[in-house]
Formats: C-alpha cells, structure tokens, sequence
C-alpha cells in the first residue's frame, strides 16, 4: 500500500523514490541550474500525478450481514475486505487538479509538489493547460484499458505525454506553434517507446495500449502478450510499432536546429532517449516480454551527441 501517494502529503523525496527509468530526464545533470530547477520540478509534477493514477491503493473494510438460518439465530456478521481503486484515484486526481487551479487563481496549492511547480509556472510563464491534460490522461487511465485504433492512443498521447514537451519549451523561453508541433510529435514517440517497453508491466496493471486493430492484423492477441516470450506474432507487432514511433521522433527531430544552448542540449537528450530505448527494443529482438528493454548509457551519450550536433 503506498499511504504516502496524496498530493497533500507526498514529498519531493517520496517521488524521486518510486521514480524509475522513464526516457525524459536524459541530460538534466548538464543543463544550468536555473533551468535544472524548473526541469526538475515538472519531472516531480509529472511523476506524481503518474504515482496517483498507477500506484494510489487503500484497504476499505466492509461489514456484510448474512442472513442465519432461523434455527442458527438471528444472524452473523463477516468482514470482507475491497478496494475501489479507480474512485479513490480519481479523488486524488481531481484533488490535484484543484491544487492546480487554486495556484493559477493566486492561492497555495496543498501539494508540497504542486508549490513547487507553481513557483516554475508563475516564473516561465506556463499555462494551466498542460498541467489539467496531464491530470485527465491518467484519469483516462481509470476508465480506458484498451485502444482500438491508433489514432486513439494518438489522443490519448496528446494528453499524457504532449504537455510535457510543451512545458519544457516554455520553461526555456522558446515556445512557439510551430515548435510545440514538432515536440509534440517527439513526446508521442516517447510515450510510444515507454509503452512498447513495457507491454508485460502494462497488462499486469490490466492495461493494453498497442491498439486492438494493429494486434489483429499481425495475429496477435492478449494471450500471446500474456506468454513468457514472445512469440512471431507480438515480435512482429513490436516491430511495426518500433517503427511507427521511430517516424514520429524523426519527424519531430528538426526541432533541436531551432534551438541554441541549454534548450537545444535538453531538446536533443529527449530526442537520444527515444531512439535509443527503440534501439533497446531492437537489440532484444523485439521480445518485450522476457524482460523491459534498456538503453545502454554508451548508446544513450552517442545518440545525445548526434542529434545535439546535426540539430536533429
């Protein structure tokens, strides 16, 4: 049970703890203080709001009656034990998004985590948007287990992950239409790239996000996810998938030639974490179920330079 996943409680420590090897905070370390704080305070933000839609659990104690047969009395009574996780997740996320409205209506926000984040959006200028999107795509998470299309997912990325790449442009001043478009479509890939790594983590959590129509055409379905291995059919997936998302980081890829400085050193980090976690992928021969695929730090610092360099 994770008591300490409330936004009114948790502490900056308690994320870093649960926090594991996501494909965002590639070159944070070698970024300027100034723009580490507000990088790192949007990591915890994110992080938290991904711990209350996934890891929030309560105990919830029930007393049931049962009716006793008349020669056995008036009765007895039994404990039985459940637990609504979903409502009670969905409670925690509406409490942090009132957290965030509060801050952007001149209040302080409850959170430890939210007042950290306020003082980045206040100072950089970020829109409440990106925050209540990020909040909705785990409330969708509640309620939404599978996806038929990839269009779908595609909308759904534009919820979980979008907004991310859209508060760090304005964390660096450099926000644009036309920039926030090309991050957007490196942010899907990376949300793609973190799902394709793990397909095995996500069903355990009852969730699938590879859409239902891709798994038919290549003859996949959810036994074949459930196996120990992959079998021809879920490589064969992966390998498609692998490859959309590859297109959408390229496509995006241009977006770090815009940028000089510690801007396009961030810009250029995420773009490396997303090729090499697909990279990742391909080494294991696009078995994601033996085990999730893991940059190596070799592949992670020479796809940072290449991108960094030809700004794309």
């Amino acid at each position: 049970m994770r008591e300490h996943v409330r936004p009114s409680v948790t502490r900056v420590e308690d994320v870093t703890a649960n926090a594991s090897g996501e494909n965002f905070p590639v070159a944070l370390r070698m970024l300027p203080a100034r723009y580490r704080r507000h990088l790192t305070n949007l990591y915890f933000f994110a992080r938290l709001t991904d711990d209350l839609g996934d890891e929030a659990q309560a105990q919830v104690q029930v007393q049931v009656q049962v009716q006793a047969q008349p020669s056995e009395g008036a009765g007895k009574s039994t404990t039985a034990t459940s637990a609504d996780v979903s409502d009670l997740r969905l409670a925690l996320l509406d409490e942090l998004a009132d957290d965030v409205r509060r801050s952007y209506d001149g209040g302080t926000p409850e959170s430890p985590v939210m007042r950290a984040m306020a003082q980045t959006a206040a100072e950089c200028g970020v829109p409440a948007k990106p925050l209540l999107d990020l909040i909705q795509a785990n409330r969708q998470d509640q309620v939404v287990t599978r996806y038929r299309t990839f269009a779908e997912l595609g909308q759904y990325c534009e919820l979980s992950a979008n907004p991310v790449g859209q508060i760090v442009l304005y964390i660096f001043g450099v926000a644009t239409p036309e920039r926030v478009a090309l991050s957007d479509s490196i942010c899907t890939a990376l949300q793609l790239a973190e799902h394709w790594q793990d397909v095995a983590e996500d069903l355990g959590n009852g969730r699938i996000y590879l859409p239902s129509a891709d798994m038919e055409a290549c003859g996949c379905t959810e036994a074949d996810l459930a196996a120990a291995t992959a079998g021809p059919a879920v490589r064969e997936l992966i390998a498609f998938e692998v490859d959309r998302a590859e297109r959408l980081l390229d496509h995006g890829a241009p977006l770090v030639g815009t940028l000089r400085g510690a801007a396009r050193l961030a810009v250029a980090g995420y773009l490396a974490g997303g090729r090499a976690a697909l990279a990742a992928i391909r080494g294991q021969q696009y078995d994601v179920l033996t085990g999730t695929p893991r940059p190596r730090k070799q592949r992670l610092a020479g796809e940072l330079v290449k991108a960094y360099v030809r700004g794309r």
